[in-house]
């Protein structure tokens, strides 16, 4: 059997989700063979996700800038060659780390199995079952390299100390707290805005709730919605990422779409209420220790097709509000079920 490697470069360039996704196991990693490096090749913007990780630190990827194009990406191999890697863990397996690895000839590189077959048949609903999850997909990369993991007994940061800022941005604290992130990618991805406003109003009757969310467009629906009711603080725009992430450890529950939310919120510990439109968690994208009964699904019944696709941007039209299908009661009373009986009032 070949040596193992001592210094291993992770590849998990985007989307956001995904890279949190890759938290959960580069944890078990660093738990399992503390004596192993980890260099994480990843968007500068992510490097709080991996700041709590031992023996882990982070290269980042100019994709849009230094490192782009084929002659970038040559320079980006010779500056991470000199890093003293003995082998790659590309979990993105795309294009542009295709190219990567022609300029690691000789270096022990193994890349993802992405599954495509087996998602096409589950969208195709010529086999309708759960597949392998992304994590364990990711796992599976690091065993090919001689590393195999167990993901089972999962331990996560404490709690971040929250700044100054933060706690007077949340102002009184006494009500338990709640993130609810609304907003996806896709729009048949999303719950629609009008029931997620009657999950709000029925929340912060008895929780403070906290709003997340990006982008101007978002903001300004965030901000309509904070001042409507009371107990609710809108954080759209107002924290760094590492706030967001110190915020998200001290939640006592996080609602959100199949979107990138969910994943940072699992990655630290946090219960997770997911609401799964035009996608389904059949795929592999659950959030991190969550059981399956804190996934909320559309009604197959009515939308047979569901998953439309992998990642909710194909749909028909008469699809997008499929999530409708979900009751303001039943995402109410699964947070407020998981609150009192699972974390402990």
């Amino acid at each position: 059997m070949s040596k193992l490697p001592k210094h291993i470069l992770v590849i998990r360039l985007s989307a956001m989700g995904d890279v949190a996704m890759t938290v959960p196991v580069l944890r078990a990693f660093t738990q399992q063979y503390p004596d192993v490096k980890i260099t994480v090749l990843t968007r500068a913007f992510f490097s709080p996700f991996f700041r709590e990780l031992e023996n882990v630190s982070v290269f980042p990827a100019e994709v849009n800038g230094n490192h782009k194009g084929i002659v970038g990406l040559y320079k980006l191999s010779k500056e991470l060659k000199n890093l003293g890697i003995d082998a790659i863990a590309d979990l993105h397996n795309v294009l542009r780390t295709n190219i990567l690895k022609t300029f690691f000839f000789g270096k022990r590189f193994v890349q993802i199995d992405k599954g495509r077959a087996e998602k096409k048949a589950l969208i195709s609903g010529e086999n309708f079952q759960q597949l392998k999850t992304t994590h364990q997909r990711y796992a599976d990369v690091f065993e090919a390299l001689g590393f195999k993991l167990n993901l089972s007994n999962p331990t996560f940061p404490k709690k971040a100390i929250l700044n100054e800022k933060i706690k007077i941005l949340l102002g009184d604290t006494s009500k338990k707290l709640i993130g609810i992130a609304p907003f996806a990618a896709h729009e048949g991805k999303m719950y629609p805005l009008d029931v997620m406003k009657d999950v709000i109003k029925t929340l912060s009757k008895e929780y403070k709730v906290i709003l997340f969310g990006g982008g101007k467009k978002e903001t300004d629906i965030l901000n309509e919605v904070k001042t409507t009711f009371e107990n609710v603080i809108n954080v759209a725009g107002k924290l760094t990422l590492t706030e967001e992430l110190d915020l998200i450890s001290n939640l006592h529950l996080m609602l959100s779409m199949d979107s990138g939310n969910a994943h940072l919120a699992a990655m630290l510990g946090v219960k997770v209420v997911t609401i799964w439109g035009v996608t389904h968690p059949f795929a592999g994208f659950a959030p991190f220790n969550q059981p399956e009964e804190y996934a909320l699904l559309s009604d197959r019944n009515k939308y047979p097709k569901i998953p439309t696709s992998v990642y909710g941007n194909k749909y028909p039209e008469t699809y997008k509000e499929a999530s409708r299908s979900i009751s303001q009661e039943t995402v109410v009373d699964k947070i407020e079920y998981i609150i009192s009986v699972k974390v402990g009032i």
